[in-house]
């Protein structure tokens, strides 16, 4: 079995119902995925809020705009650490928006969710998710890489504070994130991987706050 449909588990939280229950997908939408990263121009457009506050009497206009990150010029030791940082900042424009769609969709199954009548109705409706997840899902993570399913599953972590693990658990219970586990480990990956923005992660981090803020 191919490594990357593994990476599907991420995404079963709420697609069935985001697409059937309440839809809102549309078929000429363009997946993350399927989108030319190009190198040269942000892939998020820099936020540019207006508004006004009341001053005494006057009505004063500001403009809030996305933040601004300022780090130290990137010095490479060598052309191998140029090439990796550059595939760096091509997985991260590649995978950071579907991490966050991954964040979102959660977020709406969760409230869909808290709908439903009882226990048994939401497990039925997660196992329905579940298994049309794995058919929606499959041809789109196959277009992933192993190095981009890997960065995935972190930065999942970094959008929903939670392990991919922990999320399985939540909605699926332990013997399903278990079994789940044990599926990605076999590949090389763990679903209980943290983003530690602060450790391994640093360098990540730099990155996905400038693609974030339209800088990259």
């Amino acid at each position: 079995m191919n490594f990357k449909i593994y990476i599907i588990i991420l995404l079963l939280f709420g697609f069935y119902t985001k697409a059937t229950a309440q839809n809102v997908v549309s078929g000429n939408d363009i997946k993350p995925e399927d989108r030319d990263v190009d190198m040269d121009n942000p892939t998020f457009v820099p936020m540019v809020k207006v508004g006004k506050v009341l001053h005494g009497k006057d009505s004063i206009q500001y403009v809030e705009l996305n933040n601004v990150y300022v780090y130290p010029p990137q010095v490479f030791k060598n052309t191998k650490a140029r090439q990796r940082y550059t595939r760096l900042v091509y997985n991260v424009k590649k995978v950071l928006p579907i991490a966050k769609e991954v964040n979102h969709i959660i977020i709406e199954t969760y409230e869909f969710l808290q709908t439903l009548p009882n226990k048994k109705a939401r497990d039925k409706h997660l196992k329905l998710v579940e298994e049309s997840i794995k058919k929606e899902y499959t041809p789109r993570m196959k277009k992933l890489t192993f190095t981009q399913g890997k960065l995935l599953i972190k930065l999942v972590y970094r959008e929903c504070n939670s392990s991919s693990y922990q999320l399985i658990k939540a909605f699926l219970g332990p013997i399903r994130a278990g079994f789940y586990q044990a599926f990605a480990w076999t590949f090389g990956a763990s679903l209980t991987k943290k983003y530690d923005p602060e450790g391994e992660d640093k360098e990540t981090e730099r990155v996905v706050r400038l693609v974030e803020s339209g800088q990259l």
